[in-house]
């Protein structure tokens, strides 16, 4: 299990390759070290899964798709369309193809985010933009997890 956890501030070097956090490289383990890269389906960000985590996402794609079903084969064209494998070098450093990131305007500056099973990479001017006021993070908690599940009562 991986528990991804902080926000760092990373530059790219003139190869485009960024320095993986060595705190995350301690979550990854010396075993786990592929990576699977892909486009967030709602924000303009990415997502860095360890390769194990992202085996478990593609078995809940798998039980849900119908190959024979034209939308079902178009969102999986679509998605592994978005998707990378990556390693770390022998630096810790890592190179996510230019198209990913073209798609999310990183030229220099970004932040990786530790969000429990993966890394959300930003570009860091759209990082720093959606920082959300401490009462609205606390209306959206209110909302997802201020209430209890209904208890039958026998």
């Amino acid at each position: 299990m991986f528990t991804f956890i902080g926000d760092f501030e990373c530059r790219t070097d003139a190869k485009g390759r960024i320095v993986f956090p060595s705190v995350f490289k301690k979550v990854l383990g010396e075993d786990d070290l592929r990576l699977v890269v892909r486009k967030d389906l709602f924000e303009p960000c990415l997502h860095i899964y360890p390769y194990s985590v992202w085996e478990e996402k593609l078995e809940d794609i798998r039980r849900r798709i119908n190959p024979y079903n034209r939308e079902h084969s178009k969102f999986l064209r679509q998605f592994f369309r978005g998707s990378a494998e990556v390693s770390l070098d022998g630096n810790g450093r890592f190179l996510i193809p230019k198209r990913l990131t073209e798609q999310i305007g990183v030229e220099r500056e970004v932040v990786l985010l530790g969000v429990d099973q993966y890394i959300e990479v930003w570009n860091k001017e759209l990082y720093d933009q959606g920082l959300m006021p401490a009462d609205s993070l606390g209306n959206l908690a209110e909302k997802i997890l201020g209430e209890f599940p209904s208890q039958d009562k026998d």
